[in-house]
């Protein structure tokens, strides 16, 4: 296959952080690349809210769009089709017969965009991000956004003394403003972080290397502070993996205990507290209630479920006396939400999608140049944030949430840029 780089540039000339290249480059591509980037920057950094003076139209949706009609006309963008693309229409095609059966068909109407906005955007950005110079550039603007709202909250948390809220930490609005699923993102950028951190760190310059110090701490402490459960298990489950192999090692243990010990003191007592009432407090066993009656929704209907987002008006419906607050929320667990909505087939194919997703190995066997090490580091810290989202999803509803498809994004466009120069 002929080599997609673009002339002039390449990855070695942008890294870590070197602005005017990537500038200059970002200008140099299509239409399709600037809107799929406009998009992601949209959604993730949301200067509509920082600034609401350009409030005015749906910016997201704008940009989805440009990107969707002008990636016919990008000469470099290439589908590349794979095992989890087909996986992943399938599920598709498994929600959408979800709603010929479904309880209540408005609400599965009303949150559609929730699932094939994202299905939209994974299918787009593999075939847009074909080679390592565009791979890099749009990895770039999730990393830097992310990272900004990493310090954002870790600066709030500081000057509240790390004290303990009831609401933990909160995002910018849209799908980081609760703090479990701002936990989440925290899960998807630290090890990618620490990754890049601990592999490169030594060829940066002093500005670079507090960038990327940054993004390893902050996320791990917003995690600390936005109070879930869920993602600190996640963030344990993370730094074992992490260190698994050097565990035997004094330097290793030495500083894994030293992250332990700061993690412990760093949480209030409130939150140890919530850890010492774990399946004994009212939230815990609601939870526990959601996924006991929701197993039962999946063995009623098995084959396409109650319907896509159907779980809280059938629960409201026909388990109202397991319903401990006003009402019944949503399950709290990626798969019982899934397996709900569109029963055993559409779970089926999201685990053969975190399976494949976990499994894949890295597409090069020999590791030469400065971009393949850079792409080594991204491949590994991705594939523990998808680790990560899947213990922490098992207490959230993510399961059509930007953290996985975004994931899935990145470990394609990994893929397509290191096939793009063989």
């Amino acid at each position: 296959m002929r080599s997609k780089q673009s002339k002039g540039y390449m990855v070695e000339n942008f890294w870590f952080l070197k602005l005017k290249p990537l500038w200059a480059y970002f200008k140099s591509e299509s239409l399709a690349f600037k809107a799929i980037s406009a998009y992601m920057f949209v959604e993730y950094f949301r200067p509509q809210s920082i600034f609401p003076i350009i409030d005015f139209l749906p910016w997201a949706q704008l940009f989805l769009c440009v990107a969707l009609v002008s990636v016919f006309s990008d000469k470099k963008a290439d589908m590349n089709w794979t095992r989890l693309h087909t996986v992943i229409l399938l599920f598709a095609v498994s929600i959408h017969l979800s709603f010929l059966v479904a309880f209540d068909i408005d609400s599965s109407k009303r949150n559609y965009k929730f699932f094939i906005q994202w299905i939209i955007v994974f299918f787009l950005v593999s075939s847009i991000v074909t080679n390592r110079e565009r791979f890099y550039s749009f990895f770039l603007v999730i990393f830097l956004c992310s990272l900004k709202i990493a310090f954002g909250t870790t600066r709030i948390w500081v000057s509240r003394g790390f004290s303990f809220t009831t609401w933990g930490l909160t995002g910018p609005p849209g799908y980081f403003q609760n703090s479990g699923e701002l936990a989440i993102l925290m899960l998807t950028l630290f090890p990618l972080g620490y990754y890049l951190f601990r592999y490169h760190a030594k060829d940066l310059n002093k500005l670079e290397k507090i960038v990327l110090f940054l993004a390893t701490i902050c996320p791990a402490l917003t995690i600390l502070g936005a109070s879930s459960r869920g993602a600190q298990i996640a963030l344990g489950v993370q730094l074992v993996i992490i260190f698994w192999k050097k565990l035997y090692k004094p330097k290793s243990l030495l500083l894994l205990a030293i992250v332990i010990w700061l993690g412990f003191n760093f949480l209030p007592d409130e939150q140890k507290q919530r850890f010492s009432e774990i399946g004994e407090d009212k939230t815990s066993i609601q939870r526990q209630l959601y996924w006991k009656n929701g197993w039962e929704m999946m063995k009623d209907h098995p084959v396409l479920g109650v319907g896509f987002y159907n779980f809280v008006p059938y629960y409201n419906t026909y388990y109202r006396h397991d319903i401990l607050y006003s009402s019944a929320q949503l399950p709290h667990n990626i798969f019982v939400q899934i397996g709900t909505d569109g029963g055993f087939l559409s779970l089926f194919f999201y685990v053969g999608i975190l399976l494949l997703s976990v499994t894949y190995r890295f597409p090069l066997k020999q590791i030469n140049s400065v971009s393949d090490k850079i792409l080594y580091a991204i491949w590994k810290g991705n594939r523990l944030s998808i680790i990560g989202f899947i213990i922490a999803g098992q207490f959230v509803s993510v399961g059509y949430y930007p953290f996985l498809w975004i994931c899935l994004g990145i470990q394609v466009g990994i893929t397509n840029s290191i096939k793009s120069r063989q």
